[in-house]
């Protein structure tokens, strides 16, 4: 499964969670979030990863500190430019495997 159809799964997934989809692919600040997803006074920046069944690195391992940085860039500019200064935020990761969603919230 390529990108955007992993990322189009998890934003159903998250949906079907009672969460509210704001953003998909959002870039700023040299960096880009794959989904912005609002839980009450809360937002999740997702990093979206689609994994091959026999994939030797787990998902998690491969948002790097860079990653983590462009990610982090990102979501400050987003509250910015949405004026949710005030709202508590967390950077979660979705490993998809085939139709298998791994979801990591708070992943760091």
């Amino acid at each position: 499964m390529r990108g955007p159809a992993a990322e189009s799964l998890v934003a159903r997934y998250l949906v079907r969670l009672g969460r509210r989809i704001v953003a998909r692919n959002y870039r700023a600040a040299g960096g880009e979030i794959d989904l912005v997803v609002l839980e009450g006074d809360l937002v999740a920046f997702v990093e979206v990863r689609a994994r091959a069944p026999d994939g030797r690195v787990p998902a998690l391992e491969t948002v790097d500190a860079r990653k983590r940085r462009r990610l982090e860039r990102a979501a400050q500019a987003f509250l910015c430019a949405r004026r949710l200064d005030g709202f508590a935020i967390r950077f979660d990761v979705a490993a998809v495997t085939g139709d298998e969603i791994d979801y990591v919230q708070d992943a760091w």
